[in-house]
């Protein structure tokens, strides 16, 4: 076994090799990388290298003996199913110098999980069976394919299979957990991120300022997604510590008002959900342009059936009048992509599904569009529909018809998000 490495950030090196031609050639995207990196520096580290290689075998020797010569930690994904292409464990094992053999207790769960999902087992499938003598098999509970986990030469090998669904839980709640008790992760989350909407990257930083200068002691890092801007605070050494950490988020959190989203990770549509929630209130949706996105960042929030009605995604003119009840001499003399539609359409989804909230959004993001009129391209309007009144806004978002539509699905989301803060508040002063 190998020996434990000293539990510091600078002491462990991280590389990842990721394995696919289909990556390469752009079929796939690489979400390996962006969920490992995450997991990784959640814990306290920092990926050093991302590697996507072809399924070739010379090409997996070269860069595994490059990677394990220099790091503490090499992480492999993809290559360990059954088909001729999968070359992984075989490649990696002669490296290493270490015999592949047969483990039949994998086999049985192999077997095991083939007979659950009523298919059978081909004998290709028996390849997956074998590790590395000197190797253990990470149990894979939602596929047939089983991680490898090597130690040697006082580094830790970890080998995952590729599909997304199997490899996020086995490396959240096998890897990670083992990675701790060598010490090559923290034990517990190692910096506090603060989630803020509505807010650009510059300005986030220019009002937080004065802020963070009296927290020198923390490191600062800054990461932008669409709609939202994250700010990452961590313990620069052994004399700062999380505690510092949350004190500064607080009062950050403070100054940015409405701007604030939450502390973590959670999504805007989950930030959504848990006020809807709190309120006891559920919002139902209309939505033309975005193609279902807004109704899927409500689907893809557990226990959504709580808070959210349902949706209805109308594309056509004879949709919106059938399923919505929109008149249609509005959609004649205003159009299907205007502020009268919007609002026509949140306050029809809220009466249809008898919800307290209705959202809609109604676009042109490229195409043929005729509701558009003479709407430029990347226009959309959404409608909010409250128990207090009902009001449209209108957006406009050129460039790639997909960022357009999630800008505007966001831009929607954030809307019923912060009338919701400003609904509470009467009832949060006189509690």
């Amino acid at each position: 076994m190998a020996t434990k490495p000293e539990p510091t950030k600078a002491r462990a090196r991280f590389e990842l090799i990721t394995l696919g031609n289909e990556l390469l050639l752009g079929l796939t995207q690489n979400g390996h990388l962006s969920f490992i990196g995450a997991e990784l520096a959640r814990y306290g580290v920092e990926l050093s290298r991302n590697v996507t290689i072809t399924d070739s075998a010379d090409e997996i020797a070269r860069q595994f003996r490059e990677s394990w010569a220099r790091a503490d930690v090499v992480i492999t994904t993809g290559g360990l199913g059954p088909t001729s292409d999968d070359r992984t464990r075989e490649v990696i094992a002669e490296v290493l110098g270490q015999e592949l053999v047969f483990d039949p207790v994998i086999e049985a769960a192999i077997a095991d999980r083939f007979a659950r999902i009523n298919r059978k087992m081909t004998a290709n499938n028996r390849k997956q069976a074998f590790r590395p003598a000197r190797g253990e098999a990470i149990e894979n509970r939602f596929g047939t394919a089983p991680g490898l986990w090597v130690e040697q030469d006082g580094r830790v090998l970890v080998m995952l299979p590729g599909p997304p669904s199997e490899l996020q839980p086995m490396f959240s709640d096998q890897v990670m957990p083992r990675l701790a008790r060598l010490g090559l992760v923290r034990e517990g989350v190692g910096y506090v991120q603060i989630r803020t909407v509505g807010v650009g990257e510059s300005s986030l930083e220019t009002e937080i300022l004065p802020v963070l200068e009296r927290y020198a002691d923390l490191e600062v890092a800054y990461c932008a997604h669409q709609w939202a801007v994250d700010v990452r605070l961590s313990p620069k050494d052994a004399g700062a510590t999380l505690a510092r950490a949350n004190a500064a988020a607080a009062e950050i959190a403070s100054l940015l008002g409405e701007n604030f989203l939450c502390l973590g990770h959670d999504t805007l549509a989950k930030t959504v959900g848990d006020l809807l929630r709190a309120a006891e209130k559920r919002v139902a949706v209309g939505e033309s342009g975005t193609g279902g996105l807004l109704s899927h960042s409500f689907t893809g929030v557990k226990g959504c059936g709580r808070v959210f009605a349902g949706g209805v995604v109308c594309y056509c003119n004879d949709t919106k009048i059938h399923l919505l009840d929109i008149p249609e001499c509005l959609m004649k003399q205003h159009g299907a992509v205007s502020a009268e539609c919007a609002v026509a359409m949140a306050t029809a989804a809220a009466e249809q599904m008898i919800a307290d909230y209705g959202l809609s959004v109604t676009g042109y993001a490229g195409g043929d569009c005729s509701g558009a009129k003479d709407l430029p391209k990347g226009s959309f309007f959404i409608g909010l529909h409250t128990p207090h009144g009902a009001w449209s806004k209108r957006l406009n978002y050129p460039g790639m018809p997909v960022a357009a539509q999630s800008r505007a699905v966001m831009a929607a989301l954030d809307w019923l998000r912060r009338d919701l803060i400003r609904a509470a508040r009467p009832a949060a002063a006189e509690a």
